[in-house]
């Protein structure tokens, strides 16, 4: 039975249950598999000795994650090649196919935890409640280690976008 956890985060003001560990700074990032918009599976393991800004949103086409993921892209073209920026949602792989390509989103892969959850569970931010992903970012070392985490209290507002870069740019 995976571990539940609550009092870390609401939903439009009520009180939502993690399911997972509570995975913190100088932890190492535990694996996970997630398909791209390809359906191919992508694990930690594969971007291995690149620095790793995962960003976490509940649905890509909800205004608050639209607005995030667009500004992590805007962000991540000014970033060296040794970064990987991720976007991992439960949203199907099509959707987030299509959503790329309507907002012209280049350079954050998308990816979807739909399959088998084992992002959602492995980080702790799997909603109970709705089946969704908490807002969140996660900042990976090149040794694998998790040099920054934003588990964002209110899953409507956006994660502070400053702090993530700031914690990416030590790293490169």
């Amino acid at each position: 039975m995976a571990q539940e956890r609550t009092g870390v985060i609401t939903f439009k003001g009520n009180p939502m249950t993690l399911i997972g560990p509570d995975v913190g700074v100088g932890q190492s990032a535990p694996d996970f598999k997630v398909v791209d918009t390809g359906l191919q599976p992508v694990s930690l393991g594969d971007s291995a000795g690149k620095v790793r800004l995962i960003t976490v949103v509940p649905s890509i086409d909800t205004p608050v994650c639209d607005t995030m993921t667009r500004k992590f892209n805007e962000q991540a073209a000014q970033l060296p090649d040794n970064v990987e920026v991720y976007t991992i949602s439960m949203d199907l792989p099509f959707a987030q196919k299509r959503w790329c390509g309507n907002a012209d989103i280049d350079k954050v892969k998308t990816l979807s935890d739909y399959q088998e959850r084992s992002f959602g569970e492995n980080y702790g931010i799997l909603i109970k409640e709705l089946k969704l992903l908490a807002r969140a970012v996660f900042v990976i070392d090149a040794a694998g280690k998790i040099a920054y985490r934003e588990i964002v209290p209110e899953v409507t507002d956006e994660p502070d976008y400053d702090a993530a870069l700031a914690a990416v740019k030590k790293l490169v």
